[in-house]
């Protein structure tokens, strides 16, 4: 029950409780983003959704116009602190997750929830049936702003191991669990726990 209605349901409340906020975060920041090197203002990546169906991600950009696509060598996204890519505006974002303040744009229209696996790059070439268990386990469910692994380990994991708690998380999803999700969110944010790989994959 709570995972087919009221899960739905307390998104579009949150959804909309944060909405406002999300249209002052964009006010404040668009033209800064924008007048930094006249690029666009969001960055609308393609994202694997619920069931590997793929879906247009919102998220504010944060990178230089042109930045090359660097990859950890699990195929993860690259993070650091000292990435040359992102903007001075972008730092100041990423650190407080403003710039994916957005996604909750995504949340109201369905693509994601609020909790849940954090959204992976989408591959047209790959599909359900050529996965493993916890990779197929955790495209159960739509992906969310936050989730199990995103508040416990953030970046401080390998991919695998992210898709491992991902699953984990797909298949014991309970209101006691994102609850406590919720504020292991907090904490990791207003703390800056596990933001970066960059000693991860040092060798």
């Amino acid at each position: 029950m709570y995972v087919h209605f009221f899960k739905r349901l307390i998104d579009i409340v949150i959804g909309l409780c944060a909405l406002p906020f999300v249209v002052l975060v964009i006010i404040v920041f668009a033209p800064i983003i924008y007048l930094t090197d006249m690029g666009p203002v969001f960055y609308n990546a393609t994202r694997a959704g619920m069931d590997y169906k793929p879906f247009k991600m919102f998220k504010l950009r944060s990178m230089y116009v042109n930045s090359p696509d660097l990859k950890n060598p699990d195929g993860s996204t690259f993070n650091s602190d000292n990435d040359p890519r992102v903007t001075p505006v972008g730092k100041f974002m990423r650190k407080t997750s403003l710039d994916e303040f957005p996604q909750f744009l995504n949340v109201l229209i369905g693509d994601m929830s609020f909790m849940g696996p954090r959204p992976k790059l989408y591959n047209p070439t790959k599909s359900l049936e050529t996965m493993n268990q916890d990779h197929r386990d955790s495209y159960k469910i739509k992906p969310g702003i936050t989730g199990y692994a995103q508040a416990y380990f953030r970046n401080s994991i390998t991919n695998e191991e992210k898709f491992h708690w991902d699953a984990y998380y797909a298949n014991n999803i309970s209101f006691m669990m994102d609850l406590k999700i919720v504020f292991k969110t907090i904490k990791s944010v207003l703390f800056r726990e596990n933001i970066n790989t960059e000693q991860s994959y040092k060798k």
